[in-house]
């Protein structure tokens, strides 16, 4: 799969697909996941409530938000790829969070379900041919193709762990 151009997706967006390394899409976002995993791996349960600062979301909505964004836009590809004309909504990411419950949730299972969603999107983006990544359709009310969809995921994914890695883990404030 080829990297999208410029022109594949909406302009706030390719704050997170400047983000994608050069390579194969399906290993970067394997291997992706297995970094988010390792910087996970090991947190604290009576840590993963923190909130680097107030009306900022906790470590479990993080990784909530993750999961949710990572099914959005796995039904958006899908919903692309199989030409359906439907433009799809917008989502509201804080409301989502809001209404989600992720600190009633442990770490761990959040993280492990982030697992699981992006796993089951790695045989969907292998089965897309040359003809296929470059079909498009509407999200948001911006023309987004098929192939512009993992890089925004991953991309959206190495955004948020340096967030995790700069506010939560290491207490920083400067991510």
């Amino acid at each position: 799969m080829k990297r999208p151009t410029r022109n594949e997706y909406e302009d706030y967006y390719h704050r997170y697909v400047k983000r994608v390394p050069d390579g194969d899409i399906v290993e970067i976002l394997s291997t992706e996941l297995e970094l988010t995993l390792a910087c996970l791996a090991g947190v604290d349960e009576s840590k993963s409530s923190y909130r680097y600062a107030e009306g900022k979301w906790s470590l479990k909505e993080v990784v909530g938000h993750l999961v949710d964004v990572e099914r959005m836009f796995g039904f958006r590809m899908l919903s692309f790829l199989r030409s359906d004309s439907s433009p799809l909504p917008s989502f509201d990411q804080d409301a989502y969070v809001e209404n989600a419950r992720f600190d009633s949730r442990t770490l761990a299972d959040l993280v492990e379900e982030f697992r699981h969603v992006r796993l089951s999107h790695i045989p969907l983006i292998l089965s897309i041919d040359d003809k296929e990544e470059v079909l498009s359709g509407v999200a948001s009310g911006f023309t987004f193709s098929v192939r512009s969809i993992p890089y925004i995921m991953v991309g959206h994914e190495i955004h948020h762990r340096g967030v995790i890695e700069g506010r939560y883990l290491e207490g920083k404030t400067d991510a």
